[in-house]
């Protein structure tokens, strides 16, 4: 045997006898972070299904809008935090490049000329180019570690980008809902202000008849007064909505005008009575964390291995004068890791880190659950409220004409009337809050449950195969 084959065998054992127990020094494979289990959904019964089965990639176009699907599209294009996530994604895919090429040999080209110092003009005296190979084999791992976790850590990347993705999706359509919220509260609020200066005149006809005190005159127009305010109060959040919109779209914000529009002409969407069991791999901001736990692990692993030996070849190829060639190499090692304190505390750093993204991710899944539920109990919710205001509504409309005959006549009271007037606007007001709602919640359910992004598995051999 020769001296290499003997330090070989050497460095081998000694990888045994220090990996040599029941968990590899390098961590083993990745396993899923236990986690609470979650039978079904409380507000749901029937089977559990897969979120692509009823979740469209552009589920948005269901609410039936074309001008909230121009939005979307133009703030997916045009978008600067969308443009931001893209370029962390484009960093972090050149840092696994970067890691990569520590896998593989390190050249250096060395063409250099020897100069006659003896003469009175530098002329060149000879010739030589030097190739040099320098190679740390990675034949515990610890390299392949550090390329891994990089890689983990552009899946993270990318899936933080696909929750930036639904994340602007969801705040266009929430503020597209509160336009045109508004755009149906001023209409009730105008149609309301309309009536009491129909009122308004009423009253002065009485008044000139000696039918009733000049007082009925100044309440009523107190109550003009009091709906007009309200009326510039609602003008004035729908340009607000309007100015945040933009912002989203990239736009400077005032450039952006929304034409009027009827909220009740988005369509509702009929959430299904199953839904997906599977979101831990659709939502991206669980598989962003879990990519973390993985990346976290791979870091760990690489950080015990620096106990280990290293094992380095290098080689040198020189050609002097273009004629001869020289040829040398060798392996060396080195022992640091084993007695270097910095490698222990590493160990120890990388340890707690890893306990760390295991909790941000089970808190990350805990909260996901939490949005589900919540949004199916809102929905479920709002809707009875829905039907519930619409009957009121209905009641109210029949009082309101009842009572406007009574008060032409002079049978009932100005008080009496005004009560009706705006219990009658705070239900249809109300049950446009409703309907806004019901709209955004479904958009906060198709989130949470993944927004049509497809599964992901985290493992430990999808990573290392991936060819970014």
């Amino acid at each position: 045997m020769t001296r290499r084959s003997r330090l070989a065998a050497v460095i081998t054992l000694l990888g045994m006898i220090l990996t040599g127990c029941s968990t590899p020094l390098g961590g083993g494979d990745y396993q899923r972070p236990e986690l609470p289990g979650k039978a079904n959904w409380s507000q749901l019964d029937g089977r559990e299904i897969t979120a692509s089965e009823i979740i469209h990639p552009e589920w948005w176009k269901q609410f039936g809008d074309p001008y909230l699907d121009g939005l979307i599209d133009q703030a997916l294009t045009e978008s600067l935090d969308l443009s931001l996530a893209t370029l962390r994604l484009e960093q972090a895919g050149i840092e696994v490049k970067d890691r990569r090429r520590s896998l593989f040999p390190e050249f250096d080209l060395d063409p250099t000329a020897r100069v006659d110092g003896g003469k009175q003009t530098t002329t060149t005296d000879s010739s030589n180019v030097a190739l040099d190979v320098s190679w740390e084999l990675d034949i515990w791992g610890r390299i392949r570690k550090d390329v891994n976790a990089q890689v983990a850590n552009y899946r993270s990347t990318e899936m933080l980008w696909r929750a930036t993705y639904l994340k602007l999706v969801s705040d266009v359509a929430a503020r597209y809902f509160a336009i045109r919220q508004f755009d149906e509260q001023i209409e009730h609020q105008s149609n309301s202000l309309e009536n009491s200066k129909s009122l308004l005149g009423i009253y002065k006809q009485q008044f000139a008849e000696g039918m009733v005190p000049r007082t009925r005159i100044l309440n009523q127009q107190s109550e003009i007064n009091s709906l007009t305010g309200q009326l510039v109060e609602l003008k004035r959040g729908r340009e607000e909505s309007e100015l945040k919109l933009a912002t989203l779209l990239g736009q400077p914000a005032g450039q952006l005008r929304v034409p009027e529009g009827s909220i009740e002409a988005l369509s509702l969407i009929d959430v299904p009575v199953v839904l997906p069991g599977d979101i831990l791999a659709q939502r991206p901001d669980i598989l962003a964390a879990e990519f973390g736990v993985l990346r976290a692990h791979q870091l760990l692993g690489k950080a015990r291995l620096a106990r280990l030996p290293t094992l380095n070849l290098t080689s040198s190829l020189n050609l002097v004068d273009l004629v001869s060639t020289t040829w040398t190499w060798g392996l060396s090692t080195s022992f640091k890791g084993m007695f270097d304190r910095d490698v222990g505390v590493n160990i120890d750093s990388s340890e707690v880190s890893l306990k760390s993204s295991v909790e941000e991710y089970r808190v990350k899944v805990l909260n996901a659950f939490e949005e589900v539920e919540i949004a199916l109990l809102n929905l479920r919710a709002r809707k009875e409220q829905m039907a519930l205001l619409q009957a009121q509504i209905d009641d109210l409309t029949t009082v309101r004409n009842v009572n406007l005959q009574r008060l032409r006549a002079g049978l009932i009271s100005q008080l009496e009337m005004f009560e009706t007037e705006r219990t009658l606007l705070s239900a249809q007001q109300s049950l446009l809050a409703a309907y806004q709602q019901v709209l955004t919640d479904t958009v906060v359910l198709y989130i949470a449950l993944g927004g049509g992004w497809p599964a992901e598995v985290v493992e430990e051999q999808s990573v290392v195969s991936s060819g970014r």
